[in-house]
């Protein structure tokens, strides 16, 4: 596992707490994006949406290779599973953030669970679900939970290495 560290604020201005759907692409500089969630029906698609424009405006897309589809294609699974995870295990995300530092990408969502996720032990390929955090474990250079200094919550990161 890696570092643990927090999402850098936004360099710009980003979308309002109930206004997830028109969060917009803020502009190509930006290291760091924020997506509130709270409430919002469709937290998955739609963090795949966010996190894949992104993607697009950091040039990680359209992909030029099949590396580069691959490791699209890995942060996009690596989002879906944390938002599900968050739905089905926390009563849903806060917010996800998606950051960048040179090569390697970050995400974080947030929630007010109380629970630690972890990928199931032993792992058993051929029984359904439960396989969430163990995708996470095997696609990300690290990833762990940072809980809220007051007891409430915790943010689950991930780092995914990007496109070589």
């Amino acid at each position: 596992m890696s570092t643990t560290r927090a999402c850098p604020p936004p360099d710009g201005p980003g979308p309002e707490a109930g206004d997830a759907a028109s969060a917009g692409s803020p502009a190509p500089a930006e290291a760091a994006r924020r997506l509130r969630l709270v409430g919002v029906g469709g937290a998955v698609p739609l963090s795949r949406d966010f996190t894949r424009q992104a993607l697009y405006d950091w040039g990680w897309l359209p992909a030029v290779s099949a590396d580069h589809r691959a490791a699209a294609e890995d942060v996009l699974l690596v989002v879906s599973e944390l938002v599900t995870n968050a739905c089905l295990h926390a009563d849903g995300p806060e917010e996800l953030c998606v950051s960048r530092t040179g090569k390697v990408l970050r995400l974080e969502v947030s929630d007010l669970g109380s629970g630690s996720p972890a990928p199931r032990t032993p792992h058993r390929a051929g029984r359904p679900g439960g396989h969430g955090m163990f995708i996470v474990q095997r696609l990300c250079l690290g990833w762990g939970v940072v809980r809220r200094s007051d007891g409430v919550g915790k943010t689950v990161w991930a780092e995914l290495a990007g496109p070589s």
